[in-house]
């Protein structure tokens, strides 16, 4: 009985934030109300429990990332870079976007998705501005680019860091492995971007001529807080990195590089929390509670165990539907939670398929972390870059987001088919 009122209650939220009838935020809380009413879960899952909770880690890298690049926007860095990057490309919008996309993919493999995001969408909506563009093509592009490029290495997507723990897997590992393929996702991504965002690539002659005259430098208003502020920035991406070595989580990092930057500067407290987005961090809230929901009703776990018992030892297929599996599976619901009861199932499957098993933990990575790209709720990020669009007057739907996700993932995975097969089967 809980099961079937857990799943109604999360595709009735799921429909009203899909149709954008009323607010995600007031959707998601909501929804996590109903789930906490009916005793679906209760407090302590709710709030306590890694498995079936609120991920503060992600809540807190959030905060202490927003409160970080709230600080550095006061310092005019941001339009130093988007005159740099508006000159360096001449203008041109495509060449413009595959800049964009590069740094983000770069970026993304380094740190986590959501953190690249945070700092690259400032600059999208500046450029955009100084070449009369408009800003959404860019936005979704960077963020498909960011969940592509996460997928490279250990830290950067959060489902990567579980996979590594439950299949004690290095860093090199997933850099062996997942990064030679996900050179080739970005490569033919940006072909795709000329296809996709073609209507977008609008050239203004005037506009170019004019941004073309300024002097970047020019844009720094405040250069000892800027030097304050990349001091920290450069600290806790060094922190994000060593991840495997210093063992501090990356929102411990965020808080205490935030922590820092406040105390340390003349930034004031409510000039450190303007750019906070408060509605996407609820959101986030309420959006796991009602997973978690899902997960302590056990239906989650009983549609991984059905894909398990469906593969019947046989590998190839079993990591072909671990694949496509986890692909549409994260598209639906946030693949953090999705990957957390997985992850077991799958360590069992490796088990059991001796020493050739581990393409099953590449499958899974690879369906989780590109299939977060299907909609605008599949990955933090998407939802992240939303919020951001919103804030700054360029609202992005639920199905204008998702109409561009679904063809990208559909291509990105079918390519990841071919790449496990001869590789590893």
């Amino acid at each position: 009985m809980s099961a079937a009122a857990a799943i109604v209650i999360f595709s009735v939220a799921y429909i009203l934030i899909a149709t954008e009838r009323i607010p995600r935020t007031a959707v998601a809380l909501g929804g996590a109300g109903l789930m906490l009413l009916l005793h679906i879960t209760d407090a302590e899952a709710a709030f306590f429990s890694e498995e079936t909770g609120v991920d503060w880690n992600v809540v807190f890298l959030l905060l202490g990332m927003m409160v970080i690049v709230s600080v550095l926007r006061q310092t005019g860095i941001f339009e130093y870079v988007a005159i740099w990057a508006a000159k360096r490309a001449r203008g041109r919008p495509y060449r413009l976007m595959l800049m964009l996309v590069l740094i983000t993919a770069v970026a993304s493999a380094l740190l986590d998705n959501v953190t690249t995001v945070l700092l690259i969408a400032p600059v999208t909506f500046l450029v955009c501005e100084r070449l009369a563009l408009n800003p959404v093509p860019y936005l979704i592009a960077e963020v498909m680019a960011s969940n592509i490029g996460g997928a490279a290495t250990l830290v950067g997507d959060p489902p990567n860091i579980i996979i590594a723990s439950r299949g004690n897997l290095s860093f090199n590992d997933f850099l062996v492995h997942m990064a030679p393929l996900v050179i080739v996702l970005i490569a033919v991504f940006c072909l795709l971007c000329r296809v996709l965002f073609r209507s977008a690539f609008r050239y203004d002659p005037e506009r170019v001529a004019e941004v073309m005259k300024l002097e970047e430098r020019e844009a720094i208003t405040d250069r000892r807080l800027l030097i304050q502020g990349l001091v920290v920035l450069g600290l806790v991406i060094a922190a994000f990195v060593l991840h495997p070595v210093l063992h501090y989580e990356p929102s411990v990092v965020a808080l205490l590089g935030a922590g820092l930057l406040v105390a340390a500067t003349k930034v004031t407290t409510e000039q450190a929390l303007e750019e906070v987005e408060w509605p996407t961090l609820v959101f986030f809230m309420g959006l796991f509670v009602m997973v978690g929901g899902l997960v302590e009703t056990g239906v989650i776990g009983e549609i991984s165990e059905r894909a398990a018992e469906a593969t019947e030892g046989r590998l190839g297929f079993a990591a072909m539907l671990l694949l496509w599996g986890s692909a549409l599976l994260s598209a639906i619901v946030d693949n953090i939670p999705y990957v957390a009861t997985m992850s077991p199932i799958v360590a069992e499957l490796v088990q059991d398929a001796g020493a050739d098993g581990q393409v099953l933990w590449w499958a899974l990575a690879l369906g989780a972390d590109l299939g977060g790209n299907a909609t605008a709720i599949g990955a933090s990020a998407n939802v992240v870059v939303l919020g951001i669009a919103a804030r700054n007057g360029h609202p992005i739907s639920f199905w204008h987001f998702t109409k561009y996700g679904v063809a990208v993932t559909l291509i990105m995975v079918a390519l990841c088919v071919p790449y496990l097969w001869l590789r590893y089967l």
